[in-house]
């Protein structure tokens, strides 16, 4: 291996880390090992990662070199090195899925986005933590260790793609890959503090086919809203293997990031449910939502959705998807899996079909209410979650009473799934700290199929109050 030629004083975001390599400012093999060098450091404590390819990846990266030397790149992520959330199948790599009970897992086909991350030129140094089988929204594994909140390590990161956003927020990588099946990129993105937008369904393809597939999305969590609209530019679009995909898009993200922001009607509620949110959370949201509406060209509306909460609709589809899709397999290894999961599957084989078609009639009540809300606005805002990290051992914050369903997670997160039953493009953006220095996240969700005008309003709100100069406080 060649010496590592520059060593880089930061941690590039993704658009700089790209453009630095393509014109030749910064290697790949300097950026990936910086990375491997950080992930070495901080894994141990943040438990971010599981298998790391340092071999193969720093053989890529002189690869990326030569070409880049030569005039020739792979793609717009030609050299930058990601993390890969572990539930997503990689063609020879082993793909855990956060379980003790598939440790030997080798798939033999790539999944859509990392068949596209590839073919952009992106290096995958790794594959993240996630909680097993990305079942709930605590960052508890029993396999990679509990994700830690880089702002304070004594709390959750939030989950299920808890490795992905921790090796964002900290500097592991400049960005990486999640999924949200109720929220999953959207907990950890709020509680790490950075950006992490649930796409329309569809909007990325997934596959192998998920037993709850239509709550399923995936996509990238980064540091910075540009960042995530070039990987939405890049990995959008139909295939043949995910029946809900959508078609291609046929305008450039990206760009649409820069362009001046339209008049918008903007709804903001303060809460959805009647659910308590924590003061701190609330004094920080109304501050940029204040700030918004007096230095954006929006209309502002100040009103709590009178919607009736679909949890036990969530609750079923949830719960009957995961419980049954895995419950066959699994049922002599429950003592090898985690406790909560080992009870979601139990819990599943008490919906019977006519209860599972009850819940998708009521799933598609809800969804019909969110979209006419859309009607009469262009932006619903609400805080990305009511309450603050909790204990990194913990599947709930200590003050919420012990239920029965097998989605607990979700009565912590109820402005995240909701989301996930209506199909809706959903955004979580940092909105500043507390008092003890733990960031908060507002989101924003948008009409069905109106990603781009997320993530156009999103970059507006960055460009108001800029986030990515705060780093948690982790020694380099």
């Amino acid at each position: 291996m060649q010496p590592c030629d520059q060593k880089p004083e930061h941690m590039p975001d993704l658009l700089t880390a790209a453009r630095e390599i393509r014109q030749g400012e910064r290697s790949s093999f300097a950026l990936v090992s910086e990375c491997l060098q950080r992930i070495k450091t901080h894994n141990p404590t943040l438990n971010a990662f599981g298998d790391l390819y340092e071999e193969a990846a720093l053989g890529d990266a002189e690869a990326c070199d030569r070409e880049a030397a030569a005039g020739k790149l792979r793609g717009p992520l030609h050299g930058v090195p990601f993390g890969i959330k572990d539930l997503f199948s990689t063609a020879g790599l082993r793909t855990t899925k956060g379980s003790l009970t598939a440790l030997d897992n080798l798939p033999d086909s790539d999944a859509p986005i990392i068949a596209r991350l590839k073919a952009a030129g992106a290096i995958i140094i790794g594959k993240t933590a996630t909680t097993e089988f990305g079942w709930t929204g605590s960052s508890y594994s029993r396999l990679f260790g509990h994700g830690r909140n880089p702002w304070n390590t004594e709390l959750t990161s939030g989950g299920s793609s808890s490795g992905s956003a921790i090796s964002v927020a900290a500097r592991l990588v400049p960005a990486a890959l999640g999924s949200d099946g109720g929220g999953s990129v959207r907990i950890p993105g709020s509680f790490c503090g950075i950006f992490a937008l649930k796409g329309s369904l569809g909007r990325i393809p997934t596959w192998p086919w998920s037993a709850t597939e239509m709550l399923s999305h995936a996509g990238p969590m980064t540091r910075t809203v540009r960042d995530s609209a070039l990987l939405f530019d890049i990995l959008s679009g139909p295939d043949a293997r995910d029946h809900q995909a959508l078609p291609e898009k046929g305008e450039a993200w990206l760009a649409g990031c820069d362009r001046p922001l339209p008049p918008l009607r903007v709804c903001y509620s303060p809460t959805l449910f009647n659910t308590p949110v924590d003061p701190l959370i609330s004094s920080r949201v109304e501050q940029a939502v204040e700030q918004m509406a007096h230095m954006l060209p929006v209309t502002l509306i100040t009103r709590v959705q009178p919607w009736t909460s679909p949890f036990a609709a969530f609750d079923t589809l949830w719960t009957g998807g995961r419980g049954v899709a895995y419950g066959e397999a699994l049922r002599d290894r429950l003592d090898q899996l985690d406790p909560g999961f080992a009870a979601l599957i139990e819990k599943s084989q008490q919906i019977n079909l006519a209860g599972y078609l009850h819940a998708q009639k009521q799933r598609a009540f809800f969804a019909s209410q969110v979209h006419a809300l859309f009607d009469e606005v262009d932006l619903l805002i609400t805080p990305t979650l009511p309450v603050l990290p909790f204990a990194a051992d913990r599947h709930t914050p200590p003050d919420q009473p012990v239920g029965d369903s097998g989605v607990e997670w979700a009565r912590w997160t109820p402005f995240t799934w909701p989301f996930n039953l209506s199909g809706n493009p959903a955004a979580t953006v940092p909105c500043g700290f507390t008092p003890a220095g733990l960031p908060v996240g507002l989101q924003v969700i948008g009409r069905r199929y109106a990603d781009g005008e997320v993530l156009q309003f999103c970059a507006a709100l960055e460009a108001l109050m800029p986030w990515d100069q705060h780093q948690p406080p982790q020694e380099r």
